[in-house]
């Protein structure tokens, strides 16, 4: 179900991890996850981009399977908690950009986390994926870990999303009490994961996590990396990204921070139930209001009891 990211009943797990660590599996406990309600986080702009903040519970429909839903409750959300996973490409391919993508990630970090409340985790990857500072609400970790950073290698996108999610978010229960999400800046162009991007999106999916991206492509062509970020944001409701230089990578990051305080908060009990840990669609809609643009995750995996 959802918030802005969590897991279903997964026992994989991650050792604990010193710095620069590659990612292992260890076990965890089961995570028992509410499968009566689903929680769905979402952004509403309008066509130029720019939140609307005053709508109601009323001005809004959703649709599960094309099945209207009773909104349960609704909330709009500026103040949950964040748990963040930071995932930085640093493969070659990057190399000549790499300085300014450090601290454009520094700068969003000191602005968007607030002082024992919000948490964030930096991950590398390269040819494998790698836990730089793991989950803490200390940005100055955080800081130097990303200046530590060193481009080199292929690229394991997916496995990176795949273990932030499995081995990390889920950990603060329950999901709903915060918002969830990860931010990718590489150029989406994956060689290396033992995973494949749809494995990467369906684990995202059921933790609940929107993902967003900055493409580090500035050649103005698009490419395959590209479609990739727009299909991963575009499917758990976050947004791409697309700076043609380096100088814009700052305000992306920007961006990014302002619309994790700008969202809205539905839940809703599904009619009908059915714990049958298969994929359900939803749709979002203000009837009567074209001009809006909805931002929300496409759907959700339904816990299997």
């Amino acid at each position: 179900m959802r918030t802005l990211a969590a897991l279903l009943v997964f026992t994989g797990g991650l050792a604990a991890q010193a710095p620069d660590a590659k990612i292992e599996t260890t076990q965890l406990p089961p995570i028992v996850v509410d499968v009566t309600r689903v929680n769905l986080l979402f952004t509403v702009t309008d066509r130029k981009g720019r939140f609307v903040t005053d709508l109601g519970r009323e001005d809004f429909q959703v649709f599960e399977n094309k099945k209207k839903q009773t909104i349960a409750e609704f909330t709009a959300e500026t103040d949950l908690p964040l748990r963040l996973a930071i995932l930085i490409d640093t493969s070659n391919s990057i190399r000549d950009r790499f300085r300014f993508e450090q601290e454009a990630a520094i700068e969003f970090i000191n602005s968007v986390m607030r002082p024992r409340q919000d948490k964030a985790m930096l991950v590398s990857f390269d040819t494998s994926a790698e836990i730089v500072t793991d989950m803490t609400d200390d940005p100055e970790r955080l800081a130097q870990g990303i200046r530590g950073l060193r481009p080199g290698g292929g690229t394991a996108l997916y496995d990176a999303i795949f273990y932030a999610c499995r081995d990390r978010l889920i950990r603060d229960q329950p999901r709903h009490k915060f918002r969830r999400a990860i931010i990718i800046v590489s150029d989406g162009d994956d060689n290396q994961s033992r995973v494949t991007r749809d494995q990467a999106l369906e684990l995202a999916q059921k933790a609940d996590v929107v993902i967003y991206s900055i493409s580090t492509n500035i050649t103005r062509t698009e490419t395959d990396g590209d479609k990739v970020l727009k299909y991963l944001t575009a499917e758990t409701g976050g947004q791409a990204f697309f700076p043609f230089k380096v100088q814009d990578l700052a305000q992306s990051f920007e961006n990014i921070a302002n619309e994790l305080r700008h969202q809205y908060n539905i839940f809703y009990q599904p009619v009908p139930l059915q714990a049958d840990g298969l994929y359900h669609a939803i749709e979002v809609k203000v009837p009567g209001r074209k001009d809006l643009v909805i931002r929300a995750r496409k759907g959700y995996y339904a816990p299997r009891l």
